[in-house]
């Protein structure tokens, strides 16, 4: 039985069709109950916050996960990515208040201080880093920072606070990974599950 740590949360949803779409029986994730562990023939789901699913699969409880490359970049886990998703797209911007130029040394906010601080050193900018874990769109608002690195889908969050994007950093999407150990050990079964995944991609 393979085991899969996936994400709670809006990429749920889309997951479930792209497996459903590849013959993969996910019918369980959109039980209505608060059961961690689900099981559908040959998988076993593990219902996680998304930034945990990495851990899971590099310690080996999980043979693979469904992460985000927000993710991945931010914390660097010891993971195979043998396949890209193609859901929850969204990109990860630098945005501030509209006009707003920003000081030379600027305060910069955001749920991602290790990918903020190599996005701003690779332009020689010596920025100051303030992590947050939520409403990131505050921080510029009240002061707390003179920009903010964070993921936009339409931008209408963005704009709804009188913010603008100012750069771009990377594209985000959701990857499939793998635990090292299993991608050997169990290489037929997760081959075949690529594959699957693959040929509705």
């Amino acid at each position: 039985m393979l085991t899969m740590a996936v994400p709670k949360g809006r990429v749920l949803k889309l997951l479930v069709a792209l497996f459903e779409r590849a013959g993969i029986d996910a019918k369980v994730l959109t039980d209505d109950d608060r059961t961690l562990v689900r099981e559908s023939g040959a998988m076993k789901f593990f219902l996680l916050k998304p930034d945990d699913v990495p851990t899971y699969v590099e310690h080996g409880a999980a043979d693979l996960g469904v992460c985000g490359r927000d993710v991945l970049d931010e914390n660097q886990p010891d993971v195979l990515r043998p396949l890209d998703l193609g859901i929850g797209r969204c990109r990860m911007v630098v945005a501030s208040k509209v006009g707003v130029t920003p000081p030379p040394v600027p305060r910069v906010a955001t749920k991602y201080p290790k990918t903020t601080e190599l996005h701003f050193a690779k332009k020689g900018v010596q920025a100051e880093i303030v992590q947050v874990r939520g409403s990131v769109e505050l921080a510029p608002l009240v002061g707390l920072s003179d920009l903010i690195v964070d993921l936009v889908e339409t931008g209408e969050t963005l704009a709804q606070n009188g913010l603008e994007v100012k750069g771009e950093i990377a594209q985000i999407s959701s990857v499939l990974i793998a635990n090292r150990a299993s991608f050997k050990l169990q290489r037929a079964e997760v081959s075949e599950l690529i594959d699957r995944l693959r040929a509705v991609l």
